[in-house]
């Protein structure tokens, strides 16, 4: 699957994804939506959750947990992937979807950020869950510490009964579905230089069968993304964090 992915590649692997990005990020943002229609193309979709939607939670105001770096983490992450990839890609705008929406069933992939502060409903954990049994692929990012994993691993019980985490090494096949990630350890916690592990479960328990889920624990991925092109953080790392957002969404495409 790995050779199919890269038959989508249309520049050479040595070009800087940060230096890409700055390069987008000299001219203005245009208005990004986040409720553009189902079209065929490749839409980023952010999973949104809470009591109400709004997306107040502990941060207060607008800045919620689920909501973190948007929009411009997919501005930049879509530009990206359109840049790199021969992906049909919507960079006009994205959604934002609870997971009980059956506009999520329109989507492959769902990306939700900190889940270690997820609140979960009943009728959320059954539609993620035959979300993910009908072929759907979640991400699960920006999260750490062991009080926040236990929330996270006690919804996804709810959304998966018996499902088990496996952690997942560099020698699988997700790190090396477009770009060959070789070191995935180095891709550290952009605020706190964390060591990331990464999980996953595999549909039927399986590990020779899919992945449905794939959670980048004690790390903010997409930290990287939103602040690419400001020198926030060295270029190289913020390299490999687009080249693993890059790889998710070809695996979750292609599986």
């Amino acid at each position: 699957m790995a050779g199919v992915a890269r038959s989508l590649l249309l520049r050479a692997g040595v070009l800087s994804l940060a230096a890409l990005s700055a390069g987008f990020q000299r001219e203005a943002y245009p208005p990004h939506r986040s409720d553009v229609e189902y079209d065929g193309r490749f839409t980023f979709v952010r999973a949104r959750w809470g009591a109400d939607g709004s997306g107040r939670g502990r941060r207060g105001g607008w800045s919620a947990a689920w909501n973190h770096d948007y929009p411009r983490a997919e501005q930049n992450f879509l530009l990206i992937l359109r840049e790199l990839t021969s992906i049909d890609v919507r960079t006009d705008g994205s959604r934002i979807l609870s997971l009980d929406d059956p506009e999520l069933f329109k989507y492959p992939i769902v990306f939700m950020w900190e889940p270690g502060f997820w609140t979960l409903t009943d009728a959320e954990a059954v539609s993620l869950r035959v979300y993910l049994q009908k072929g759907g692929f979640a991400v699960f990012e920006d999260f750490d510490g062991p009080q926040q994993w236990r929330v996270f691993a006690a919804n996804m019980q709810r959304v998966l009964p018996g499902a088990r985490f496996e952690q997942l090494d560099g020698a699988h096949r997700i790190f090396d579905s477009f770009f060959r990630i070789e070191d995935i350890d180095a891709i550290v916690h952009p605020m706190n230089g964390m060591r990331p592990s990464y999980y996953g479960i595999y549909e039927g328990n399986d590990p020779s069968r899919r992945l449905m889920v794939v959670a980048n624990f004690d790390n903010d991925v997409p930290e990287y993304w939103e602040w690419s092109g400001q020198g926030l953080f060295p270029f190289d790392d913020t390299n490999e964090a687009y080249k693993l957002g890059i790889n998710y969404t070809i695996y979750g495409m292609t599986h």
